[in-house]
């Protein structure tokens, strides 16, 4: 038996990372058991985040090397081929590196003193009168051991073995979708600051298709879907798609990496006894989106600062740490409903009913309106903000209207 530190986060990806780093700022004693034995390998997501977001959470400028590039807007492509386009006067995104990403952020945490154990699985939970205290880890596949602390932050990822543990209910399987996204090159006709967006349930049923350009000939392409396989219809995308064809049929894939995406919301309880969830093991991911990088970090500080309270009244009851959820529902509860409210609708609606809503979209001259929306990670907030435009107001009924004649 071995008693650690304060405070044992598993997994050693961004939020796993981010808790420990904003746990080790303050003087917590912190170790990170990570199951591979390299941070950010294998990489799980394209890596593409809002500028503001980065900054929200003090991580913008980001070192120059992690980012491969920024973009001022999107274009979006229909299911028949029509077109709209969103450009900002500067940029609002960028793509990262995710491995050299997760490294930074890991890195960060370890100077201030964050023990990080490679190799080594989380097993089981060690749980006392029905207290999480510890872990049991397998270090580089050897003997297990115990490890205690005060407070466990379930950082694992969408496997959700730790959480299961727990009794507590893991996100909901049925608004999964499989991702993939590639690294390719010999990509043509790219508009460099401009990331693509191909919708349509021919290449990817329940969600959309991106490409976003890395600089010279080199992209990261790649979609999720809710049914068919991934890899075949990334090819599929990428041969025949009448617009993205265009750009990537002669394109070489350099790698590919496949990586499932929760949909549905978070989790409906995200603490117990001695024990928060954060980042995707918790569903902290946007419906509309995908993206759980910036929501899972803005839920792994708020774990860090509830876990130094716990430290300091010395209670690790799951009636304190209730405040986690509460606080995250607080500041992103409102936004992740409305994504969801979103999601659902844009699942309901037909490659018809699409195409009608990008032809609006162009006839009605919403880039403009779109222009002013400062927040693309607060969903919700920034509607609510829209409806006081007469034009978004309009805009919103249309598709309201859209949403109903799909669902008589």
């Amino acid at each position: 038996m071995e008693t650690v530190s304060d405070v044992v986060v598993v997994g050693g990806g961004p939020c796993g990372s981010f808790s420990a780093l904003n746990l080790a700022r303050i003087g917590i004693k912190v170790t990170v058991f990570e199951e591979h034995d390299e941070i950010g390998v294998p990489c799980h997501c394209a890596g593409h985040l809002s500028i503001k977001g980065l900054k929200q959470l003090g991580l913008h400028p980001l070192p120059s090397e992690i980012v491969e590039n920024s973009f001022c807007g999107a274009i979006f492509h229909s299911p028949g081929g029509k077109e709209f386009s969103v450009r900002f006067h500067s940029p609002v995104t960028c793509v990262v590196n995710r491995v050299l990403f997760d490294k930074h952020v890991a890195k960060m945490a370890e100077t201030l003193g964050t023990r990080y154990r490679l190799n080594s699985v989380v097993a089981s939970l060690l749980i006392d009168d029905s207290f999480v205290k510890g872990v049991v880890v397998k270090e580089g596949g050897k003997t297990e051991r115990k490890f205690w602390s005060k407070i466990v932050l379930d950082a694992e990822g969408i496997s959700s073995k730790i959480l299961r543990q727990t009794g507590l209910r893991t996100f909901n399987r049925g608004n999964l979708v499989n991702g993939v996204h590639a690294e390719v090159e010999n990509v043509k006709d790219l508009e460099p600051d401009m990331v693509e967006v191909y919708l349509g349930k021919d290449y990817a049923p329940g969600f959309y298709a991106w490409l976003t350009p890395k600089g010279d000939d080199r992209a990261k392409v790649g979609l999720a879907a809710k049914s068919a396989n991934p890899r075949e219809l990334l090819r599929k995308l990428m041969l025949k798609h009448p617009a993205a064809s265009k750009k990537l049929c002669s394109a070489k894939v350099l790698q590919n990496v496949f990586h499932p995406i929760p949909l549905g919301g978070p989790i409906p309880k995200a603490y117990s006894n001695g024990l928060m969830a954060v980042g995707d093991v918790a569903s902290h991911v946007k419906p509309t989106t995908g993206g759980g990088v910036v929501f899972g970090m803005i839920s792994a500080k708020i774990a860090a600062d509830v876990a130094l309270e716990a430290l300091q009244r010395d209670d690790f009851s799951s009636r304190f740490l209730g405040l986690y959820q509460r606080r995250v529902q607080k500041l992103l509860g409102f936004d992740l409903n409305a994504m969801l409210r979103i999601r659902k609708m844009l699942d309901a609606m037909s490659d018809a009913k699409l195409d009608d809503a990008i032809g609006f979209c162009r006839r009605f001259g919403l880039e403009d309106f779109l222009r002013s929306i400062e927040d693309i990670d607060f969903q919700g907030q920034a509607l609510l903000n829209a409806l006081r435009s007469p034009r978004a107001l309009a805009a919103l009924v249309y598709f309201f209207m859209l949403y109903l004649s799909a669902n008589p």
